[in-house]
């Protein structure tokens, strides 16, 4: 009985193991479970944000916006790997995105895995890490 649930165990731990995201080399990008679940955060653990105002690979957040909502830099070399895209602004700089939306961290999370943005005017969301449920490690985004 014993040798037959540490089996079970086993099996399910490799299946758990097996729907994690992986993200592509060289993205400033990563996990961490929350409050709300699991989440894309930055490479420090701080929650990413998507916002509904922006347009597929637009970002439509600067000045004031830009204060509170910081993009998500990415260098003038950065390439595009997988889903994550990197996005010109208006000013010159470079922001990563994710399937086109512009990612942006919250000036009022204080520590990793901090979801206070989540909300914020209805226009503000984490942009959570779901299962495929297709065996793969390739991971999927909710939002």
């Amino acid at each position: 009985m014993k040798a037959l649930l540490a089996t079970s165990l086993a099996l399910a731990l490799v299946a758990c193991a097996s729907t994690a995201m992986t993200i592509p080399e060289g993205v400033p990008v990563d996990t961490r479970e929350t409050s709300l679940g699991t989440v894309l955060t930055d490479t420090e653990g701080m929650t990413l944000y998507l916002f509904t105002r922006d347009e597929s690979g637009k970002s439509n957040c600067y000045d004031g916006c830009a204060q509170n909502w910081p993009p998500l830099d990415a260098s003038a070399n950065a390439q595009d790997a997988g889903k994550f895209s990197v996005i010109e602004r208006q000013d010159g700089t470079h922001q990563w995105a994710y399937d086109g939306d512009p990612l942006y961290l919250w000036v009022n999370d204080q520590q990793p895995g901090d979801v206070t943005g989540q909300g914020v005017g209805d226009v503000w969301f984490v942009i959570e890490v779901g299962d495929t449920g297709s065996g793969s490690d390739s991971g999927s985004m909710t939002y």
